[in-house]
């Protein structure tokens, strides 16, 4: 997932059982903007309060099975659920952002959905923590590092143009920005980490670059 969105699970005896939201996913079960909650990692138990979560992951533990669990997930989720303002507009506008990987010009969404451009980022903070522009950014940065195989020939021109940005520079810069690496680091740092695992287990979701980059961002902040 390119952007940050709140995630959490609870690992029972040998059973699990979670859930991983959209970016605008998470609004309408949170008891403050999302905004407060970006850069930073933070537990359910912050958002929603150890007793009630203490209490739930009780329930979960004793749930007969993977069905009953998840149904007292769900349960739970509807219980909170609340009526969020704007969340059909950012719903709508932010699966545009995902489905172009960020090649989209945010003006012209804006006006597509009839509100100003400052609305539309006033409604993104809101509910996803992020203006439509850094989500554009974090799903194209995302789609490139997808497009990179560290294990052959890069050229990084042609990565770079493909993936629209104004030039390699442009490119660099939104390298460092996202992992603090420079692309010939990060590939560097992708093929260290992914030397001692079979070329089979790529395809299996091993080593992952999105993996890497969720890592790099919590050593980092």
């Amino acid at each position: 997932m390119p952007t940050r969105a709140l995630e959490f699970g609870y690992p029972l005896r040998t059973r699990s059982v979670g859930v991983h939201f959209k970016p605008w996913g998470p609004a309408p079960f949170l008891p403050m903007p999302a905004a407060e909650l970006r850069d930073r990692p933070v537990t359910v138990e912050q958002v929603w309060g150890r007793p009630a979560i203490a209490e739930l992951r009780d329930r979960l533990a004793t749930a007969d099975g993977p069905h009953d669990m998840l149904t007292l997930l769900e349960v739970e989720l509807m219980r909170r659920l609340c009526e969020t303002a704007g969340l059909g507009l950012v719903r709508h506008t932010s699966s545009v952002i995902a489905a172009t990987s960020g090649a989209v010009a945010i003006g012209d969404l804006s006006v597509a959905a009839g509100v100003s451009s400052t609305h539309l980022a006033q409604r993104f903070k809101e509910l996803i923590g992020v203006t439509p522009n850094r989500l554009a950014r974090t799903y194209r940065f995302a789609a490139t590092v997808f497009a990179i195989n560290p294990a052959g020939p890069i050229d990084w021109g042609d990565l770079a143009g493909g993936a629209g940005y104004f030039d390699q520079a442009h490119f660099g810069h939104e390298f460092r920005a996202f992992t603090g690496l420079t692309p010939t680091r990060y590939v560097e740092v992708r093929r260290g980490s992914c030397a001692n695992i079979p070329a089979t287990r790529w395809t299996a979701g091993r080593c992952r670059p999105i993996d890497f980059l969720q890592e790099r961002q919590l050593t980092t902040r």
